[in-house]
């Protein structure tokens, strides 16, 4: 490991490492609880550093409206507290929200275990998007978005008695206006009980903020901080002595350095998406396979784990492997906090994220590939000390650390708040100024996804929900522009092909790309006879159509390089959005061929992505004057570039690049989106 240079992390430094993504219910009945396990389980958790401060925290809850809980990594918060809960028989259910299902889902395992769960599914269950338990188990690991769709029906949340919002240091969206609408819940229902629970997070600054509940006569206070020691093993860190030019490709040399080496334990990598995760498990199951061949002692295993990943995979890098094999697993920062992944001893840290930032000039979110906080740096190194000291490489010099900022930017602040304002409309939330945000969003930001919404007839001129489409916007876990394309469907007659669009888009990649030249250009041929002029989006439509031709085959994607996870996961959402759409009394009908058609019913949802090819060659919004290019992977990149063209994404890297590209016609946007274009003469003076 001659590339890096040592630096020693101590068990004393670790105190921002974190303790860590049709209905079906979800039952655990793979559990043998025998005396013997359930005696092994019991010591388990009485080693757990929390199991000191049971009693203190139950004390707390019986006192305290708000406990703000500040638990190190190890000490066993996410799993423990819901069961003390339980054993004292606290009356009602009692929630858990992680930010990621991969994370609900973990940990409701877990617990299940713990409990001795076999076929009690009133116990121990979760719910994650697209699955739901029917029962109501007395502890319900969840995601942040399935409690605020319970809200919808339930705003009170009379059915639980504790809401424990996990892992409140990430910030995301749905934390914050969780946050939100707790402490709204919070004044309303006195019995109800709230714990806010992280490893790195001002505890002062949350202990105020649910303060601010209380009346100004009442001088006891409602929120309350405790904190506990955590359980972490010390972890070496590592910096490289120069910055490598592709992490990819220094990833790949780490785990293979690491792999060669006598140091024993499985690996995690961190890269930054899907397409980044795909190329390096697919050079290293390369490598691995040689050194297979060659009877090596040193074979490995990769694994990928992302988030559109279907769970039945991303729960396979929680399993064990055969004894002479390595797990090695390539992970986006889905497995950064929450998750802990059995067996994990070195980590190798890219320094980077792909994060999302709104642009209020051209209405869109960009995904921007950025560097890391320190913050993140520390859980991502702190996955390393769980089970046994560790080692950390990063895959930059110290001093490009000393120069990354301490904390990640809340979602809140840089995000488009469309789906946020559309689900506090339907929340009741009429005044989205007045309501109290942890980290208030921009002004700029509200008033934009107020005026897209508007161009959507989501809401009305008074800003109150539409009926029925503003409510039934509301109840897709969608971006507001993709509902509306779906609920827009069926008067164009072209339901099925759309369901199909939309799924396409909620997964990062359907294609395979090769990094070596001839499978590349194979590659290349192979996309070619699925492209269209129309764009990306019906190009997607043709490869899914030929998947189903194919019988969905395994077979079928190996031979046209399209990745066969991604659209099995495809499949999965379009049976959800079909079933939805249904009871929302769309008609799922096909358009046989007409293209114009479903181009059409895209611009009911993306006209405000619309871009028009400007004199100077390169393509421009309509508002805001952005300049903006065609992505090199799209299929208008290498065709002569047409006058109008919508995009879903933008991506900015070393020019803002537009992805997922539909040709379309000016008077469209005229006609389906009044209220947000009309015609003008500019004069050029």
């Amino acid at each position: 490991m001659s590339d890096f240079k040592p630096r020693f992390l101590k068990p004393s430094d670790t105190s921002s490492f974190l303790d860590k993504s049709g209905d079906t219910v979800i039952e655990f009945t793979d559990f043998v609880y025998n005396k013997y396990l359930s005696q092994s389980i019991q010591t388990q958790r009485q080693r757990l550093p929390i199991f000191q401060n049971r009693n203190h925290i139950l004390y707390l809850l019986e006192k305290y409206q708000t406990l703000v809980l500040v638990g190190e990594t190890g000490c066993g918060k996410s799993t423990q507290i819901p069961q003390y809960l339980m054993e004292t028989e606290w009356p009602g259910q009692i929630g858990v929200c992680e930010p990621r299902r991969v994370a609900a889902i973990s940990l409701a395992n877990r617990v299940a275990d713990e409990t001795g769960t076999l076929n009690q599914s009133d116990t121990v269950g979760y719910a994650v998007r697209f699955d739901s338990c029917l029962h109501k188990p007395k502890i319900k690991y969840m995601t942040e978005g399935i409690l605020i769709r319970e809200m919808m029906s339930d705003p009170l949340l009379k059915d639980y008695s504790v809401i424990m919002l996990d892992e409140v240091h990430e910030r995301t969206l749905y934390t914050d206006i969780l946050m939100g609408l707790m402490k709204k819940i919070l004044r309303k229902r006195p019995e109800l009980r709230l714990v806010v629970a992280s490893a790195t997070m001002d505890a002062r600054e949350l202990q105020a903020y649910f303060n601010s509940n209380h009346t100004k006569n009442s001088k006891k206070d409602s929120a309350v901080i405790m904190g506990v020691q955590g359980r972490q093993f010390p972890v070496q860190i590592f910096f490289v002595k120069d910055p490598v030019p592709c992490y990819v490709q220094a990833t790949v040399d780490t785990v293979l350095k690491i792999n060669s080496s006598k140091e024993p334990g499985d690996i995690l990598a961190f890269l930054t998406g899907q397409e980044e995760v795909d190329k390096a498990v697919r050079l290293l199951k390369e490598h691995a396979n040689q050194i297979e061949a060659a009877g090596s002692s040193h074979n490995f295993i990769v694994l990928p784990m992302y988030g559109s990943l279907s769970h039945h995979e991303q729960l396979k890098v929680f399993k064990s492997v055969l004894n002479n094999y390595r797990k090695v697993v390539i992970a986006t920062n889905i497995a950064e906090t929450s998750v802990t992944i059995p067996g994990i001893v070195h980590v190798i840290d890219c320094g980077f994220v792909k994060m999302r930032w709104f642009n209020g000039e051209t209405h869109t979110d960009s995904l921007i590939v950025m560097p890391i906080s320190k913050a993140s740096a520390t859980q991502r190194a702190g996955r390393a000390g769980r089970i046994k000291p560790g080692r950390c490489y990063r895959l930059y010099t110290e001093e490009d650390y000393s120069k990354l900022p301490d904390t990640t930017p809340p979602e809140m602040i840089r995000i488009n708040l469309t789906y946020v304002i559309l689900q506090l409309k339907a929340l009741g939330i009429d005044n989205i100024l007045k309501f109290s945000f942890p980290s208030p969003p921009p002004m700029k930001n509200i008033k934009g996804a107020l005026e897209i919404l508007y161009a959507l007839d989501a809401i009305d001129i008074e800003g109150d929900l539409t009926k029925p489409l503003g409510f039934n916007m509301a109840e897709f876990a969608l971006d507001p522009l993709y509902s509306k394309i779906l609920l827009s469907s069926g008067e164009f007659g072209c339901s099925e092909e759309i369901l199909t669009i939309i799924s396409m888009l909620q997964v990062e990649s359907i294609y395979v790309k090769p990094s070596s030249g001839n499978f590349s250009v194979k590659a290349k041929i192979q996309k070619r006879h699925f492209e269209v002029e129309e764009g990306d989006l019906i190009t997607y439509l043709n490869v899914f159509s030929a998947f189903a031709k194919s019988g969905f085959t395994k077979e079928f994607c190996h031979r046209h390089f399209i990745n066969y996870k991604s659209m099995l996961r495809v499949l999965e959402i379009r049976e959800r959005l079909e079933r939805m759409m249904r009871n929302y009394d769309v008609p799922i009908i096909s358009c046989a061929g007409n293209t114009e058609a479903v181009c059409k019913c895209l611009v009911t949802g993306l006209f405000p992505n619309a871009v028009y090819l400007h004199y100077s060659g390169a393509y421009k919004t309509v508002r805001g004057d952005v300049e903006l290019h065609v992505h090199p992977d799209s299929v208008l990149y290498t065709i002569p570039h047409p006058q109008w063209i919508m995009f879903c994404e933008v991506i900015h890297t070393t020019q803002l690049y537009m992805r997922d590209l539909t040709v379309i016609k000016s008077e469209w946007l005229l006609e389906l989106a009044p209220h947000f274009y009309h015609r003008t003469t500019v004069h050029d003076y």
